[in-house]
């Protein structure tokens, strides 16, 4: 159990062995639910497989995204595209990290200096830090997209 300034925060694991369509749903609702937590969040332009035909657009936007960092002079041209920033208040930057998060190596977002959210593996890997209520609000949300409120467990996979 981590804990911040707001208290205690239950870990939450991706189960394993759930349809690919829950596990993009499970991505997107759990970062729906820590949206307003989240301070920072980066994210990497690489994915262990094709990205998707609909995750295309988000994906040139990342490698658009990237670009402007170099502009900025946060980023240098020699930079991979990992770790490129997310500002999740701007809803263009946070419908990227929707759109992406499920499928890229990796993803992360911080509070108060505590990682919050953990994504990668191409979409096999979900571990989340979330309040009670935020644990009650996902779980009525992956109800509300159909998918099962068990999609998540408190042990890590072994």
């Amino acid at each position: 159990m981590i804990t911040d300034a707001d208290g205690r925060r239950r870990e939450l694991f991706l189960r394993d062995g759930l349809e690919a369509a829950d596990v993009v749903l499970a991505h997107r609702e759990a970062l729906r639910v820590l949206r307003d937590d989240i301070e920072t969040a980066h994210i990497d332009a690489y994915s262990d497989t094709a990205w998707p035909l609909e995750a295309v657009p988000a994906y040139e936007r990342l490698l658009s995204m990237a670009r402007s960092e170099v502009v900025a002079g946060t980023r240098s041209k020699k930079d991979d595209p990992m770790g490129i920033d997310v500002d999740v208040r701007d809803d263009t930057q946070f419908e990227v990290l929707l759109a992406l998060a499920p499928f890229t190596i990796h993803a992360e977002a911080w509070r108060q200096g505590r990682e919050i959210f953990s994504a990668g593996d191409t979409g096999t890997a979900l571990w989340i830090a979330v309040t009670a209520a935020q644990e009650a609000r996902l779980l009525a949300r992956l109800g509300t997209v159909g998918v099962a409120r068990s999609a998540f467990r408190t042990r890590p996979p072994r």
